[in-house]
């Protein structure tokens, strides 16, 4: 079932994150969305680091969700630091390339 009109491409972001500013212990989500042929695989970095999800270890707090975008279930903020602060992109790669969104800073509001 191949279809001559549909050429690989390679991914582009056509949802970008924003900046969010949550309560701690609230849910939070960073959106992105990408397109590309095969559909591309979408990673999360924070301040450089590859964000873990649930998919690498099931007691994480953070979920990939299906169309690429992070969720968060609770935002963790505790006495030792906020270890959800930072600033995010999404990585979304095929075999042709990868597209690399805006940054996205997550911020946990104040008491």
């Amino acid at each position: 079932g191949s279809n001559p009109q549909l050429e690989d491409t390679a991914p582009r972001i056509v949802e970008h994150p924003t900046d969010v500013l949550v309560s701690k212990g609230e849910p939070a989500t960073l959106s992105c969305k990408a397109e590309g042929r095969p559909a591309p695989v979408v990673e999360w970095y924070k301040d450089g680091e590859r964000v873990e999800t649930d998919r690498e270890d099931p007691r994480s707090h953070r979920t990939l969700l299906p169309g690429g975008s992070l969720f968060f279930l609770r935002i963790l903020h505790g006495r030792r630091g906020k270890p959800d602060e930072g600033v995010y992109v999404c990585v979304a790669r095929n075999y042709l390339g990868e597209a690399t969104s805006r940054n996205a800073s997550l911020e946990v509001a104040g008491e």
